[in-house]
């Protein structure tokens, strides 16, 4: 199973210090952090996708290309990549780009974003956000799966005798988990292809993220891709930790009750009973998330989000290290017991490439052309001189 961290990438004031830290501050301060987690020996770090203040990454393949040059094993991903208002075209180049830079470290995240405004800003009509999101990934998967795509639509030009470059490494696309909290169009469509279902659930009852996980695995049975127990899925946590659960709640208080996202109205206590927001020691996170499986049965990937509200990076590199060295290793061994044999771990490069048969060359050999000199021109249409 893998352990990991996402970021939305927030400027936020840290309502201790009073302070804002910069954009470039915010920006090293996530790569820091992800460099952090390798360290430590979390498994994945992903980034949101963002284009309006307050957040900062707006270019996911920049700052995971840098990441990727650092590191060696960490997984990259995205915490969401927009797919209905990006184009296809330009996700199937830059994400395969990616994969070639990465030697194969990464996967996506695809969702429709939580910022309405975005779609008008990218020539989108948000009442269509589950028909782009269908549209364009059926697009996207087609541009990676085939040499030559012949295509048209509703949303886009069409694409006359198109070849993505670069081609997927080894001949295999990048895995792909469909995110959404709360529509199961997009719970369906995941299972329709067989990819991933990934539920973050940071703001919502168990309840519901148990409903949801429940309708991807039927209908990924349904659609032929395995058992339901076998479906990929991935949730989302946020914890914050101290050696006491008193210290956790007094330390991390302002920062719940002054963010963004939930302060100002439910208490702390009503937030954790109601969310897997968890705020104590570190044997109160492996309890609780150790129970997870019990809602959603044995899953694949628990990422955690930890660098929000405004925390400084001193204090998210601590969590990191109580994270990786106290919580993930008996959480890892706790998730491991009783997890029955046929339940596939998630899906990395090596294990896609071996499922296809093994690597190959998926380059592209282009016939000459006049155009960018590949092929020279007869003589008689030069131009004389």
């Amino acid at each position: 199973m893998q352990f990991g961290v996402f970021t939305v990438g927030d400027l936020t004031t840290d309502p201790v210090s009073g302070r804002t830290p910069t954009e470039n501050e915010r920006i090293k301060a996530m790569t820091t952090i992800a460099l952090h987690a390798e360290e430590v020996g979390l498994d994945v770090f992903a980034t949101g996708e963002h284009h309006n203040p307050p957040f900062v990454p707006s270019s996911p393949t920049t700052m995971l290309g840098w990441i990727a040059a650092k590191t060696t094993t960490l997984q990259l991903s995205t915490s969401t990549t927009l797919i209905t208002t990006n184009d296809p075209v330009k996700i199937a180049e830059d994400y395969v780009m990616l994969q070639h830079l990465a030697d194969g470290r990464l996967d996506l995240i695809l969702g429709r974003g939580n910022t309405g405004p975005v779609y008008p800003w990218f020539g989108k009509d948000i009442r269509q956000g589950v028909n782009l999101a269908i549209e364009n990934y059926a697009l996207l998967r087609r541009l990676w799966d085939e040499e030559v795509v012949d295509w048209s639509g509703t949303f886009r030009t069409p694409l006359q005798s198109f070849t993505a470059t670069p081609r997927p490494l080894d001949g295999v696309a990048p895995f792909v988990w469909h995110g959404s909290i709360r529509t199961p169009e997009i719970a369906e469509q995941a299972a329709y292809y067989g990819d991933g279902f990934f539920h973050n659930n940071i703001f919502w009852p168990i309840e519901h993220t148990q409903q949801m996980v429940a309708l991807y695995r039927r209908r990924y049975e349904h659609y032929g891709h395995g058992s339901a127990d076998q479906a990929i899925v991935g949730l989302g946590g946020q914890v914050f930790m101290r050696a006491s659960s008193q210290d956790a709640k007094r330390e991390f208080r302002p920062y719940f009750d002054n963010a963004p996202v939930y302060g100002h109205g439910p208490t702390m206590e009503e937030f954790t009973a109601q969310t897997p927001l968890t705020v104590g020691s570190p044997q109160e996170v492996i309890d609780r998330y150790a129970a997870m499986r019990d809602h959603v049965g044995d899953y694949q990937r628990q990422l955690f989000l930890m660098d929000h509200a405004g925390l400084p990076l001193k204090t998210v590199l601590e969590q990191l290290d109580i994270l990786g060295g106290e919580v993930v290793p008996v959480l890892r061994k706790e998730m491991a017991i009783g997890r029955p044999a046929h339940v596939p771990d998630a899906p990395t490069h090596a294990s896609l490439v071996a499922a296809a048969g093994g690597s190959q060359d998926a380059t592209v050999d282009a016939a000459p052309d006049d155009v960018t000199g590949a092929s020279p021109e007869p003589e008689s249409a030069r131009v004389p001189r």
